[in-house]
């Protein structure tokens, strides 16, 4: 099958991309209206965990789907779906009858398209790039993920402090519309060879998936090693990080602001290299060095770190390596999977690979409130209140450091693992 080649692929980045900032700017107002409603910690992350848990469980089923059908139809469908959510989100806003569990129920629908909608791109990009071109293509997706991380609190506070939440929202339904029409019109995206083996029946496609991975040892226990370490990362980075920087220096909003716009310019600096330069060296052998680097110093100087510069340093040293990790598995990924299934394959991995995320997050929230800050404040750990100190925030910092040993030593056993370094 003929490729397109990336300057298709660059129109298709920006309209997705474009898409994805109006997004991800309604989920910041919606974060910031549920805290403000009420004041609750746990009822935000529920916004995350309502959006994954559906995602996890309809990416089972998704990927036979995706095989069988046009891929064009697929992403226009489910963006169409969600944008209808979005406009149910308006109609509650506008008539002042918006509700917190209305917006758990709108991420649950928008997380049951994501499982069709996120596998598809995936593919979409594999029809589109050349084979030498997927780590550049990789690369720029993290740039705009990155760009979108710093842009986006800055526009989205923007727009709800001159014309109110419902301009976020009106502002995402005109990035939709950008993106169908780019979508639609602009965007060509080869037939892939329909898969004989794809049958009718939901369990007979999920099983088919799951024999092609237990037949691709390597690839599986690639997944599932990303899982433990997504796992780790939701538990501290993910999750408890503006707690700990916002208890460690008595609520000052404007460090975290800081440390959180470095985490997106690490990322940022790195979708950038990647996109830029080839690597042709060892792919698994970057992978795990990339996650080990990024958990060793990462997680561990952000946790023994007291002011922003020791947190920003930290903050890059985290996010630098991440658009190396994503290249480098997607690549492996398109090489080794026929382009027939990769929908069932992306999509099982999606479920595989997410679904350490919502758990990750509710035991960091648990064991931060209950375990670790009460360990620390009790001023009984010795050595460790001695580094880390007793005050409010140690135990998030203990967190960190405990993290950090984890994923390094998670990362060391992934690169050991016979199956996966045969994907060498």
């Amino acid at each position: 099958m003929k490729k397109i080649g990336l300057r298709q692929f660059l129109i298709f980045w920006i309209s997705q991309s474009v898409s994805q900032l109006g997004s991800a700017m309604t989920s910041f107002a919606m974060t910031i209206w549920i805290y403000k409603e009420t004041n609750s910690a746990f009822a935000v992350s529920m916004i995350t965990f309502c959006t994954y848990l559906p995602m996890v469980i309809a990416s089972f089923f998704s990927g036979a789907y995706i095989d069988k059908h046009d891929k064009k139809r697929i992403m226009l469908w489910s963006d169409t779906i969600a944008a209808v959510c979005t406009c149910v989100l308006w109609g509650l806003v506008f008539s002042d009858a918006l509700q917190v569990w209305h917006v758990y129920v709108i991420n649950i629908v928008s997380g049951f398209m994501n499982a069709f909608q996120m596998p598809t791109t995936t593919v979409v990009v594999g029809l589109i790039v050349p084979e030498d071109q997927y780590d550049k293509a990789s690369g720029m997706n993290s740039f705009s993920n990155s760009l979108i991380a710093i842009v986006m609190p800055m526009m989205a506070t923007f727009f709800v402090s001159f014309w109110g939440i419902a301009s976020v929202i009106i502002f995402d339904l005109l990035t939709f519309l950008f993106a169908a029409i780019f979508l639609l019109f602009f965007i060509k995206i080869p037939k892939s060879e329909p898969d004989k083996s794809c049958g009718d029946g939901f369990l007979d496609n999920i099983l088919a998936g799951l024999d092609f991975l237990k037949e691709q040892r390597g690839i599986l226990n690639l997944i599932i090693s990303m899982a433990v370490l997504n796992f780790f990362s939701n538990i501290t980075y993910e999750n408890i990080l503006s707690p700990m920087i916002l208890a460690r220096t008595n609520g000052d909003e404007m460090i975290l602001g800081v440390v959180s716009g470095v985490l997106g310019l690490g990322g940022l600096v790195g979708g950038i290299i990647v996109s830029l330069k080839s690597f042709r060296g060892r792919k698994i052998k970057m992978i795990y060095l990339c996650a080990g680097i990024s958990f060793l110093l990462g997680d561990f100087l952000m946790g023994i770190g007291h002011g922003i510069w020791s947190w920003s340093i930290a903050a890059l040293a985290a996010s630098v390596p991440i658009p190396f990790i994503m290249a480098q598995q997607n690549v492996i990924l398109y090489q080794r999977v026929p382009q027939a299934i990769q929908g069932r394959i992306f999509a099982v991995r999606n479920a595989l690979q997410y679904c350490t995320i919502p758990v990750g997050l509710i035991i960091g929230g648990i064991f931060a409130d209950y375990i670790f800050e009460p360990l620390m404040q009790s001023g009984k750990c010795g050595i460790l209140n001695g580094i880390l100190g007793n005050g409010s925030g140690s135990g998030m910092a203990l967190m960190f450091i405990a993290t950090s040993i984890l994923g390094l030593l998670s990362s060391i056993l992934g690169y050991t693992n016979k199956e996966i370094r045969s994907l060498e």
